[in-house]
């Protein structure tokens, strides 16, 4: 049975920005120069800030779903406290940042499309020679 379609991402941060721009975050450094470069760099990092805290998040909830299974199962001692005590804060509480993170990504690729929107070709252009100056110009003629 194959339940990748069911999987969610790993690493949601960079598959978001894949979709949103067609590359992949490490690709957009290669493209830009100068303020576009800053901001490939910040897409970059708020893409590799959620798939961290998605790692968090997902480590945390599936660690309460083997407490679970273990205390269904009954080899594991229930905390007469709660089994999901600790663990339910902090999954809120991971879950929570998961969301801001998804929010902050959205906020940087829109603020990288803004900027990249008006140029064509975002990879940089070869620097030009100077051009020669009046007085060149017109010994040349």
């Amino acid at each position: 049975m194959d339940t990748s379609a069911n999987q969610p991402s790993a690493a949601p941060g960079s598959q978001m920005v894949q979709q949103a721009l067609g590359k992949s975050p490490s690709e957009l450094r290669f493209h830009h120069e100068g303020p576009e470069l800053v901001l490939a760099f910040l897409v970059g990092r708020a893409a590799r800030h959620l798939d961290d805290v998605h790692r968090q998040f997902t480590d945390a909830a599936q660690q309460a779903a083997a407490t679970l299974t273990r205390a269904v199962a009954g080899t594991a001692s229930i905390n007469s406290l709660g089994v999901l005590q600790h663990s339910a804060t902090q999954i809120d509480i991971l879950a929570a940042r998961r969301a801001d993170a998804v929010d902050r990504l959205g906020e940087a690729i829109d603020a990288y499309r803004q900027v990249t929107a008006d140029r064509p070709n975002t990879t940089p252009r070869p620097r030009a020679a100077p051009a020669p100056s009046a007085a060149a110009r017109r010994t040349r003629r």
